[in-house]
């Protein structure tokens, strides 16, 4: 007997939708239901087996009963099954329920005194999908109306605020670590050798022009010693890196040279050096700044002014 789905689409879709369900109600994390949980490869396996079996099964009775159906039972049911599926019974009655159309030998009936250069009108009923659709509609409206603006339920505006506030949590979280999206307010004292060596290959080959390779200074400032221009301490130095000397004067911006990791290097390097006291330093300029939240010691003053958390520039 012919079937409207053959055996071979019909098993493998029911199988994948019942596998699909399982997969999207079953938390299994990062890997499929089937591979953490092995009870689920087992019933997927029975389900698959039992389908089959009931599938052999119906086909087998269907054949039977096909075998005791006389000459003229087999001549009627394929003539049924060669009827395209708009002109069977069902289709009909169905479109009849769902438009109230009438059948078109009625239109008599139906029609209107209107007459417009030969064109008629026919007074037919609304369809009711599109009636009650309508219906939809009106009960979605006081629903929707009562639920945002009665009870004061959050609106698409107070959604977006919200949303727009958990982004900026999650952007500044991102940027704690993020070394390219860094800025002054996040940027950190690195202490590690190989980035402080990499931060002293960049001073070499950007800085030294300006500032003499033991960062004595000769064009600009004094690096190494507790005299500070535009503020000193790892954030200052970031800063005035990244966004060059005060009214355009002085350095130059390097963020368009430098990405924030680099400088974040150099800026580090440069503060390894505090102390250090080259050969025929440049005089002082600027203030001293001391980070007013660092711990200060008379005893200790020398070792702080190295301590980036205790020197300002």
């Amino acid at each position: 007997m012919k079937k409207i789905v053959p055996v071979y689409v019909r098993v493998p879709f029911i199988f994948f939708a019942i596998f699909g369900l399982m997969e999207f109600f079953i938390d299994s994390g990062d890997k499929p239901a089937f591979i953490k949980y092995p009870m689920v490869s087992v019933f997927l396996a029975v389900f698959l087996f039992l389908l089959i079996a009931i599938e052999i099964t119906i086909s087998a009775i269907e054949n039977v009963t096909y075998s005791l159906l006389t000459e003229e039972q087999k001549a009627k049911l394929i003539e049924e099954e060669n009827i395209s599926f708009r002109e069977k019974k069902w289709y009909k009655n169905l479109m009849r329920r769902l438009t109230k159309s009438e059948p078109i030998e009625n239109e008599g009936s139906l029609l209107l005194n209107h007459d417009y250069d030969g064109i008629k009108e026919l007074d037919n009923n609304l369809p009711p999908w599109w009636v009650y659709l309508f219906y939809a509609t009106i009960v979605f409206a006081v629903v929707y109306m009562f639920r945002f603006e009665v009870f004061g339920d959050d609106n698409q505006e107070d959604e977006l605020r919200k949303e727009l506030a958990q982004a900026k949590i999650e952007v500044d979280e991102y940027m704690k670590t993020a070394p390219d999206l860094m800025d002054e307010n996040s940027v950190t004292l690195l202490t590690d050798p190989a980035d402080l060596d990499a931060g002293k290959g960049i001073f070499v080959t950007n800085c030294v022009a300006c500032h003499r390779a033991d960062a004595g200074g000769q064009i600009g400032p004094n690096l190494t010693d507790t005299h500070w221009i535009l503020g000193g301490g790892i954030k200052n130095i970031f800063h005035t890196i990244t966004n060059g000397g005060r009214d355009g004067k002085g350095m130059i911006a390097w963020k368009a040279s430098l990405k924030p990791k680099e400088i974040q290097k150099v800026a580090s390097y440069i503060i390894s050096l505090q102390g250090s006291n080259p050969a025929d330093p440049k005089a002082p300029e600027g203030e001293v700044w001391v980070d007013e939240n660092a711990p200060q010691d008379a005893n200790t003053t020398t070792a702080a002014v190295q301590d980036s958390t205790a020197i300002k520039k």
